[in-house]
């Protein structure tokens, strides 16, 4: 009986020591991380890079074939049409896209040179660096600065610039909005 009293007190108390808009779960979370805090990334990318598969390249980007693509793989003049999921170390998705278009050469510089490695319907799992990514800045409220981003990437397609330039000439001479308006 004593036990159980005591179990019900300690819970009470737990209970009124977690902030307001703290769920139980993100109090003993952020417990736990200062008693044991996280690795830097520094020391999170050299255990990553240890791992069965990762290949780190010389700028210091990491990358994993989950599946090889074929073919050439896209320059930064390119455009490339991909898929990918972007996560935190800690698992948040901050962004996702099913299909979009990326000028390979106008994106960070780690998934630029990511994407440049791949061949298309290849899929990669792809560890950026913070240096390599938005470094101490942030690009928003989801990416906080010194974020090492993490990328599962599926390359659809590409075009070159040259093909990109005929798309664009052809909409604009079938009267697609930002082309010239056709003939009378």
């Amino acid at each position: 009986m004593l036990g159980l009293l005591l179990g019900i007190v300690s819970l009470a108390a737990l209970a009124a020591a977690i902030p307001e808009k703290t769920s139980p779960t993100e109090f003993i979370q952020s417990g736990w991380e200062k008693l044991f805090p996280p690795p830097g990334n520094a020391e999170f990318l050299a255990d990553n890079a240890k791992q069965s598969g990762v290949v780190q390249t010389k700028s210091g980007l990491q990358y994993q074939v989950i599946k090889a693509g074929k073919g050439p793989s896209p320059v930064a003049t390119d455009t490339a049409l991909v898929k990918y999921e972007g996560t935190l170390r800690d698992g948040t998705v901050f962004d996702a896209n099913e299909q979009t278009p990326m000028p390979v050469g106008a994106v960070v510089p780690g998934f630029s040179e990511a994407l440049q490695l791949m061949q298309k319907g290849g899929d990669y799992r792809v560890w950026i660096p913070s240096d390599l990514a938005y470094g101490e800045s942030s690009p928003g409220d989801l990416v906080p600065s010194d974020s090492v981003l993490i990328f599962d990437v599926t390359l659809l397609d590409f075009i070159s610039a040259e093909q990109m330039e005929e798309l664009r000439q052809q909409m604009q001479a079938q009267g697609v909005p930002g082309g010239p308006p056709p003939a009378p």
